[in-house]
């Protein structure tokens, strides 16, 4: 759909907006919104202002997380916000934590309420305030003693202009960028599902392959290994003790003048990439020289996560496929080391990655708040164990199998990134007036449609303002 520009235009006085449709009006934020700190409403629920979502509630937030919600702290001196209210979190309104609320709840006095000076849309504003270019100049008027600290106070937020078009224009805009994110949205929950299947698919290639072998007839027998079951008949079950070195890696990323200058292979590395090779913008430290011997990266290296805040991010594999001098496995990681002539690196990463295996360390992981898996634990594993010949024959069939569906996996991803960056520049083209909707027939929006699917709802950034309840609050 190519849509058209708008008659006449003038220039806003604004540079971060430029020139904007001659009717609309520039004006300061405390022209268009009034700021609210009623207290003294502690029962109400708690809400909380996230950069991918806006407004949502702090339980809904919290669902599928190990973090916890705020309801054994003091909240005498929360704040009201009402349906149609704006919150913003002021150490992240830079990043887009800003948006209208649907609902009645409370929000910590690390938030600023404000609300509608007139009766005007507030979708509209909520398209507005969360923008990219409006995220930079909110970034502007915020200070700090370091970025990770900076904080947009009321009075700054009140000089901040705003694009202002007629009442019947901010509905039509709203009811237009609604219609056109429901169906991005739709799309890319679409593109997930097949993601998903496809990587099921993958998962079922390799738990086939690293548990059954490439023989549909072959004939099987009890491991004797609850988790892993039956197991061609000329296989053994081995604990990994028997079959690798297991070092739990204790390096810090701190760095020392007396100590050697390496690379931190760390823990998003492992967690994010199946293998892991020198294009990866590895972390600078130091380490000492027993460091490095015990963990510098070699080939045929397996690296597992050995921590983590959920309990099935435990065991996560990713493979080293050639040495890496220079570059140390980080804490938080365990380094597996195959002997020669006992297993295959590349066969023991894929049967870490396959679910008899990896149901193992799921069940052993301990934790509340952070999930752990003692060396002991790792050691004592067991493991699917082919002969040499027949492990290379395996790992010859599940990387042919899976190459295609990685391709396909990484063309659906870069689809969604795509339909992510026309969602983000056609919302800043529509509010800012650089495109004109107004004749545009817009239907009905189902209310599902307008949010992308939970699984990419919540980043750490939102689940990190959790900690902001105890932020001093300005008088």
């Amino acid at each position: 759909m190519k849509l058209p520009a708008y008659p006449d235009y003038k220039d806003s006085g604004v540079p971060w907006l430029g020139k904007i449709p001659s009717h609309w009006e520039c004006v300061p934020s405390r022209a268009v919104f009034r700021e609210i700190k009623e207290q003294g409403h502690q029962d109400e629920p708690l809400l909380s202002v996230t950069i991918t979502r806006g407004i949502v509630s702090q339980s809904d937030l919290l669902e599928n997380t190990s973090k916890k919600d705020s309801s054994n702290l003091d909240r005498s001196k929360y704040k009201l916000v009402l349906p149609n209210d704006f919150a913003y979190n002021k150490m992240r309104a830079w990043q887009g934590a800003v948006g209208v609320s649907k609902y009645r709840g409370i929000v910590s006095p690390a938030y600023v309420v404000v609300r509608l000076r007139n009766p005007d849309y507030p979708p509209y504003f909520h398209y507005f305030l969360r923008m990219p270019t409006y995220s930079k100049e909110a970034e502007r008027w915020s200070y700090g003693i370091t970025p990770d600290m900076w904080s947009l106070r009321p009075e700054h937020f009140r000089l901040i202009e705003v694009c202002v078009p007629p009442p019947s224009e901010q509905t039509q805009i709203a009811r237009f960028l609604d219609w056109k994110t429901a169906q991005i949205n739709r799309f890319i929950r679409n593109k997930k599902r097949l993601i998903e299947l496809l990587k099921e698919q993958k998962w079922n290639i390799i738990n086939q392959a690293v548990t059954k072998g490439l023989d549909p007839n072959v004939k099987l027998k009890p491991s004797d290994v609850e988790w892993i079951g039956d197991i061609p008949e000329h296989w053994e079950a081995r604990r990994l003790r028997t079959l690798a070195a297991v070092r739990a890696s204790g390096v810090d990323k701190n760095t020392n003048e007396d100590e050697v200058s390496v690379m931190l292979c760390n823990y998003v590395d492992v967690y994010k990439n199946d293998r892991i090779t020198a294009v990866i913008d590895f972390m600078k430290a130091t380490v000492t020289p027993e460091e490095i011997r015990a963990f510098e990266l070699k080939a045929g290296d397996v690296i597992i996560t050995k921590d983590s805040e959920s309990w099935d991010d435990i065991a996560i594999p990713t493979f080293v496929p050639e040495a890496l001098p220079g570059i140390v496995c980080a804490y938080h990681l365990a380094l597996i080391r195959p002997f020669s002539g006992e297993i295959e690196g590349e066969f023991l990463f894929r049967a870490f990655s396959s679910d008899p295996v990896a149901d193992q360390f799921r069940i052993a992981a301990t934790g509340v708040t952070r999930f752990g898996l003692a060396q002991g634990v790792i050691k004592g594993a067991f493991f699917p164990l082919p002969p040499l010949e027949e492990q290379r024959a395996i790992i010859a069939h599940i990387n042919e199998k899976c190459a295609e569906i990685c391709q396909a996996i990484s063309r659906a991803q870069r689809e969604i990134e795509l339909m992510r960056e026309y969602r983000t520049r056609l919302i800043s083209d529509v509010v800012t007036g650089q495109v004109d909707v107004r004749g545009i027939a817009v239907p009905d929006v189902i209310p599902e449609d307008l949010s992308e699917p939970v699984d990419d709802s919540v980043g750490e950034e939102d689940l990190a303002e959790l900690n902001l309840e105890e932020e001093p609050v300005e008088a």
